[in-house]
């Protein structure tokens, strides 16, 4: 069942000479966990603004072609109702933290939209539990790591129980290891909760094994899409420069060298599984 449907997206932001996006087609069902990546500029940032209403609603510009989420088509329904169905998480944490305290924070958006006090209580501490950031509900947000800062921001996110959940380079300021725990939570939320995932990302190495499908976009278009392995081992991959994972190369080349390997690992954790059956036999 699809939850997102593009059908034709053509953007402008003011001003520009030419698009930011153009003739952007994409389906994406319902549960499914896909990356979007492709070189800086290339519009992925740009695709994710129409995913929650900021592209026409709050950046103006002209939009053209079809767009419908969660049932919802985006040029016709208000930024408010939108953050209902679809959550977007920044680059930057602090972009969308500002109150004195994690909870406050958290809370916020539930306010906005004039839910219950009860129900309130129970998205927010929801929401802790699920990031793993219950013993931070007290502390004031700029006093965190940023690792810390990604889950309150991902927890703001999550307390509305939206049916998607759309990341923007969320681990743009950190290192691997915090990067890597914040894109663990990312799949918790797909995998557990079945939250639909789109994660825009150029650290394919630490999140292609998550992933069922990768898009790549390049000068404003979609130019591949489909399963890692396929998308990763195409000729076009290599052309556009997007970082193919590194385990994803090596199997390759031991291929090229005549080594009888099956399978195409997207991650070293995978790639070491599959030596191991290879030196088994």
């Amino acid at each position: 069942m699809a939850i997102i449907e593009v059908k034709g997206l053509t953007y402008t932001y003011p001003g520009a000479k030419k698009p930011s996006i153009s003739d952007v087609s994409l389906t994406i069902e319902k549960g499914e966990f896909v990356i979007v990546t492709g070189p800086s500029g290339c519009g992925k940032t740009t695709l994710c603004r129409c995913f929650n209403g900021l592209i026409p609603h709050f950046y103006n510009g002209q939009l053209d072609g079809e767009l419908s989420v969660a049932g919802l088509k985006v040029n016709e329904h208000e930024i408010h109702e939108l953050a209902q169905k679809v959550g977007l998480v920044f680059q930057n944490p602090e972009n969308q933290l500002f109150a004195l305290s994690v909870e406050k924070d958290v809370a916020f958006g539930l306010e906005n939209l004039g839910v219950a006090r009860d129900e309130m209580r129970k998205r927010v501490d929801r929401a802790l539990q699920t990031t793993e950031i219950e013993e931070l509900r007290e502390r004031a947000p700029h006093e965190l790591s940023g690792g810390q800062q990604q889950r309150v921001a991902i927890a703001c996110v999550l307390a509305m129980r939206p049916d998607i959940m759309v990341f923007d380079e969320p681990t743009s300021f950190l290192d691997p290891l915090g990067a890597r725990k914040i894109f663990e939570v990312i799949n918790e939320l797909n995998k557990k909760l079945g939250i639909t995932v789109i994660l825009v990302e150029h650290r394919l190495d630490l999140t292609s094994h998550y992933a069922d499908r990768v898009v790549i976009m390049d000068n404003g278009k979609i130019v591949l899409n489909g399963k890692p392995r396929e998308v990763f081992t195409s000729e076009e991959a290599k052309l556009i420069g997007v970082g193919i994972p590194k385990a994803t190369l090596l199997w390759q080349l031991l291929q090229e060298k005549g080594f009888p390997l099956k399978g195409v690992p997207t991650g070293s954790e995978e790639a070491t599984r599959f030596l191991r059956e290879v030196l088994k036999k």
